[in-house]
């Protein structure tokens, strides 16, 4: 009886010891201490995209990541300035429809002729295919300053650019959260927004 008390205890507090850590080496690794990798999740991806190490892969998702993030900031802040009723002066279409009676959101699509539609997709395409993209090769994936714009760019030094790369990518995954969040809400038909 002794023993298999002694046993019990002993088994016990097994379960509580250390165990050794074994380095794991897998393609993951890979990308542990790439840009955007940060506390408290570090390299995230659960879907595991890159689980095979593939560099072009991940900077293809990086780049599209960037991308995203870059028109979810300007939606986010389009979203907020309309709420605010800010318009810009005059009509939308030769009929008379005014900046200004054009609702907020999704509603716009059933207000906005088909047409003016087409013009807003056709502007995005042109965007895409002409402008956003990286045409010299850049710095680092997602520069699209081409040898054009600088902005004071060129003055920092590399810490500095890896920070703000860094604040650009999270302010990014940011603005997909809230563009996501404000789209649903207005489905749903409860506003995040306070009535002033």
């Amino acid at each position: 009886m002794k023993s298999a008390i002694f046993a019990t205890l002993l088994a016990s507090a097994a379960a509580f010891a250390p165990s050794a850590k074994v380095a794991q080496t897998t393609s993951l690794n890979a990308f542990e201490d790439e840009l955007g990798a940060q506390p408290p999740l570090g390299f995230y991806d659960p879907l595991g995209l890159v689980a095979d190490g593939d560099q072009e892969k991940f900077d293809r998702l990086r780049y599209v990541e960037l991308k995203h993030g870059r028109i979810s900031m300007l939606a986010v802040v389009g979203y907020l300035v309309a709420e605010n009723g800010i318009r810009l002066p005059g009509d939308i279409d030769y009929e008379g429809l005014a900046f200004a009676d054009v609702p907020n959101g999704f509603a716009a699509f059933n207000t906005i002729q088909g047409a003016g539609i087409a013009q807003i997709v056709a502007f995005i395409g042109f965007l895409e295919l002409a402008v956003m993209k990286d045409i010299t090769g850049g710095e680092f994936v997602g520069d699209f300053r081409n040898d054009a714009l600088d902005f004071g760019w060129d003055t920092f030094d590399e810490e500095t650019k890896l920070s703000k790369r860094a604040i650009e990518l999270n302010q990014g995954r940011a603005a997909q959260m809230g563009i996501l969040a404000l789209m649903v809400h207005e489905q749903l038909g409860v506003s995040l927004i306070p009535s002033v």
